[in-house]
């Protein structure tokens, strides 16, 4: 079921200063592509210089995390979106990206009036257990608390996310799935639509202080169905190898104990915690009276659809970086 909401309608097509915050990500630039388009002005500071990013974008190369540059580049703007997210997901990182760099940002853009702040949340932090989720909580806290007018967006899972298990498929390895397959479901969105959602909240007062769920178009899909899509797009047999969550548990505990002493081992059951989570929790509106994941609540936007994508992936036309949220 698709909910049509305020929200999803179309903005009003005014146009505005923007400084956009994780300019270098998957999904920041995608953002970046569509403000241009919409003709805003557009302001990206970054850590070094990209050469992806266009010359008619201003940028302002430095360190992030200094309260002069950060201001430097707010100065006359209209608004920030901010898609900055750390890549490991683990304590350190997250408190300094998702959380610290964040309220740098908006500590910046109170200093010079700025009255609109964008955030590009995550859907996971409705059930929060780890320390990325915590992080990222805690900084909606502190923009809702704020007196600028703020949109937290809140997505589903990311096709790049579901698409790990193309070369194995190709391989001919089976599709691997926690359970029995059908433990977890999302409404997975495109890069493209997810930045146009954004993109539209900048002008659409429906969106004034809220905090938007939103997955792409067509009903949630159990790790089964993508799997049997990834092997359509191959022209391969479906074939599923399943996994037994506890493997994941067992994992967790060795590498708790061991990374009392060892670093690397304590990043790495970090990890494990993070894709214990995503195979066994719904990417879906959380509905607390009823103590259950709800597809039907789940806002849809835009166009693109998963069965598409994996056909272009299958055939080159497009490549995925995973990051270090990886699993399979």
């Amino acid at each position: 079921m698709r909910e049509e909401s305020a929200y999803l309608l179309q903005p009003s097509g005014a146009t505005m200063r923007v400084v956009l915050l994780g300019a270098s990500g998957t999904i920041g630039r995608a953002v970046l592509e569509v403000l241009l388009a919409d003709g805003h002005d557009v302001v990206c500071p970054l850590r070094r210089t990209d050469p992806a990013v266009p010359e008619r974008v201003q940028c302002v190369i430095g360190d992030l995390s200094a309260p002069d540059l950060l201001e430097d580049a707010m100065r006359g703007a209209d608004a920030v979106v901010s898609c900055l997210a750390s890549r490991s997901g683990a304590p350190g990182d997250a408190w300094a990206v998702d959380h610290g760099l964040n309220a740098a940002a908006l500590r910046a853009a109170e200093a010079q009036g700025v009255g609109r702040f964008v955030l590009l949340s995550a859907i996971c932090v409705q059930r929060p257990v780890l320390a990325f989720q915590k992080a990222k909580l805690a900084f909606e806290a502190e923009l809702q608390a704020s007196d600028l007018c703020h949109v937290i967006v809140r997505p589903t899972a990311f096709f790049k996310s579901l698409s790990g298990q193309m070369d194995r498929m190709r391989a001919g390895k089976p599709y691997l799935a926690f359970g029995d397959g059908r433990l977890t479901a999302c409404k997975p969105i495109s890069d493209g639509d997810l930045a146009r959602f954004i993109a539209n909240t900048l002008t659409n007062p429906a969106c004034d202080n809220r905090v938007l769920p939103v997955g792409g178009p067509g009903p949630a899909l159990t790790p089964e169905e993508q799997g049997r899509l990834l092997a359509e797009s191959l022209g391969v047999p479906f074939r599923m190898k399943r996994v037994p969550v506890g493997l994941l548990d067992a994992i967790i505990a060795t590498l708790s104990v061991t990374g009392r002493l060892n670093r690397r081992a304590r990043a790495k059951a970090e990890l494990a915690r993070i894709g214990r989570y995503y195979a066994t929790e719904s990417m879906l509106v959380w509905d607390e009276a009823r103590q259950c994941y709800d597809a039907d609540a789940t806002p849809e936007f835009g166009q693109d659809r998963l069965e598409a994508f994996y056909a272009r992936l299958a055939a080159g036309k497009v490549t995925v970086e995973r990051g270090d949220h990886a699993v399979f």
